[in-house]
């Protein structure tokens, strides 16, 4: 009797795993799992087949990477013996001259950056340096690294109310290098004293406005704004013109749609994307420099060091710009005028 109770017992059982196994093979299809294997095996195989190819171009750029920064490794040695002067001397001198020749050597692999008009910058005393705003200034930073190698000296800057707004740059850091580099903010008034005590100083009047609005057709958005040559009547001191062909091939802003002009119009947000970082040649030109007038009002300087920068634009910038002309350039040994 037994046996017969454990016979019907094991039925039952193989009766319940056969339904249960029909159970999971039916959300298997339901749910596509059963395809899961096949998913896997076609992943597995396309990693075989591109890991090989993404070594391929993963290591040749790994390898221009090492000698770019083999090539500023060499751009700061070939300096050694001034900066180990500068840090005998002074300790900022020292760190500016550094952080000065690690820039001109950026600029120099990365952009074949060039200056013309160097000559122009005094050796002592003050002048006002006027230049167009990139979608990122970085020709500026080439150009100041450029006058503490060549001219051995600091130029201070003008640097818009929202950057020392921006959250971090109120920090030690931050702070310390805005400070070493000596970038204000830009009341008249400091402006005026620094001039005042014989320093060079730069700024755009364009501001962030040019560097967000701007285009490749290069207009200069100056508005209104007059501050720069009020600066420079009353600190008597000769204006420098300033402009670097191809700056808005380097880098290039999205300013010009709608939504991030009206933010900023709106809100004073300067939020737009700027794109790019591409190997463009890059040539700052330095104009003639325009001497103190007394009898000259800022209205009318104003005008006149406007007139000036468009100059240098038309005489050296295509318009429009084209970034794979500006790449092309780069090949070009001797800069020849459109």
């Amino acid at each position: 009797m037994s046996e017969v109770v454990n016979q019907s017992c094991l039925a039952g059982a193989e009766d319940t795993i056969s339904f249960l196994v029909c159970v999971l093979h039916a959300c298997e299809e339901w749910a596509g799992l059963g395809q899961v294997e096949d998913y896997l095996s076609v992943l597995e195989y396309l990693l075989w087949v591109f890991t090989p190819l993404a070594v391929v171009f993963i290591l040749p750029f790994l390898i221009v990477i090492l000698l770019y920064l083999s090539i500023l490794f060499l751009h700061v040695y070939k300096r050694k013996n001034q900066l180990r002067e500068a840090y005998c001397n002074n300790l900022w001198d020292g760190a500016r001259k550094t952080l000065a020749t690690l820039w001109d050597g950026h600029g120099a692999i990365w952009h074949g950056y060039e200056i013309h008009g160097m000559e122009k910058i005094p050796a002592q005393g003050a002048a006002l340096i006027v230049y167009y705003h990139g979608a990122i200034p970085i020709d500026y930073y080439y150009f100041l690294a450029n006058v503490i190698i060549q001219k051995g000296r600091t130029c201070h800057s003008v640097a818009d109310h929202f950057l020392f707004k921006i959250p971090g740059v109120s920090g030690a850091g931050f702070k310390l290098l805005l400070e070493v580099f000596s970038v204000m903010h830009g009341p008249q008034e400091e402006c005026v004293q620094a001039l005042r005590n014989g320093h060079l100083l730069g700024i755009s009047p364009g501001g962030v406005r040019e560097a967000l609005f701007s285009d490749e057709t290069y207009p200069l958005l100056w508005g209104k704004r007059r501050g720069f040559a009020q600066v420079a009547i009353d600190s008597q001191v000769t204006i420098i013109p300033m402009f670097t062909q191809n700056l808005r091939e380097g880098f290039r802003s999205l300013g010009t749609l709608r939504f991030f002009r009206w933010l900023y119009e709106r809100f004073r947000l300067p939020v737009a994307p700027v794109y790019g970082g591409f190997p463009v040649k890059f040539r700052t030109f330095l104009g003639d420099p325009i001497p103190y007038d007394p009898d000259i009002t800022a209205n009318e300087l104003a005008e006149k060091v406007k007139q000036s920068v468009q100059g240098l634009i038309d005489k050296h910038q295509q318009i429009p710009g084209n970034i794979l002309r500006a790449l092309l350039e780069r090949f070009h040994s001797k800069y020849k005028d459109k």
